[in-house]
């Protein structure tokens, strides 16, 4: 049985976007910290939450096949958003989608500037792993998913990997890539410079 407290949580995460997790912390206006947290207990046990990590829960998706998480992507992102964190993807996961590799990563792993933690979506589970800072430069750009791809692959492949991205992508990229290596760990700086400036 729905209790108020339910119902105004319940018509609260609606108002949600997709993904849009919901932090125990927001919902204090409603009824007192232990009043919430029973609620989203017994929400999460009647299917109308999923609790992805400590204090978060988001909306499932609901289709006539049944309910199931909303995209890792899409909650990874929202988690950052809400955070104040940088997230990006991992090397292996770049290195796959720039085509430096076709091995396809078992885990779905997203670097980022907060700490490293867990979010459980369904079955699945949602690593998210600290990162230096250089990792997470120049998020969301080509040039900052070729240096985790690059990193990821490590020394013995990056070399052949800058060459087949000196094919593929823009000068100006390439250009970005090669003002990086300041930040860059000494190996990967050097590479970098051997293939992109030396060989330019």
């Amino acid at each position: 049985m729905k209790t108020a407290l339910s119902k105004q949580i319940l018509a609260y995460a609606s108002q949600r976007s997709e993904g849009s997790p919901l932090s125990a912390k927001e919902l204090l206006h409603f009824g007192s910290r232990v009043a919430v947290d029973q609620s989203l207990s017994r929400m999460t046990r009647r299917g109308e939450l999923m609790r992805v990590g400590r204090g978060l829960y988001v909306r499932p998706i609901e289709s006539r096949f049944g309910t199931y998480a909303p995209p890792a992507g899409k909650v990874v992102e929202e988690v950052a958003r809400l955070r104040g964190e940088t997230v990006v993807s991992h090397g292996a996961a770049a290195a796959n989608a720039l085509g430096l590799t076709t091995q396809v990563p078992m885990r779905v792993v997203y670097l980022t500037s907060g700490p490293s933690r867990r979010l459980k979506l369904g079955a699945q589970i949602v690593e998210l792993k600290h990162a230096r800072p250089w990792q997470l430069a120049k998020a969301g750009q080509p040039a900052g998913e070729a240096v985790r791809a690059l990193a990821w692959l490590g020394p013995s492949r990056a070399p052949e990997a800058l060459t087949t991205l000196k094919s593929r992508l823009p000068p100006s990229v390439l250009s970005e890539i090669a003002e990086s290596r300041a930040a860059l760990p000494e190996w990967l700086a050097k590479t970098v410079g051997t293939a992109l400036i030396a060989n330019a």
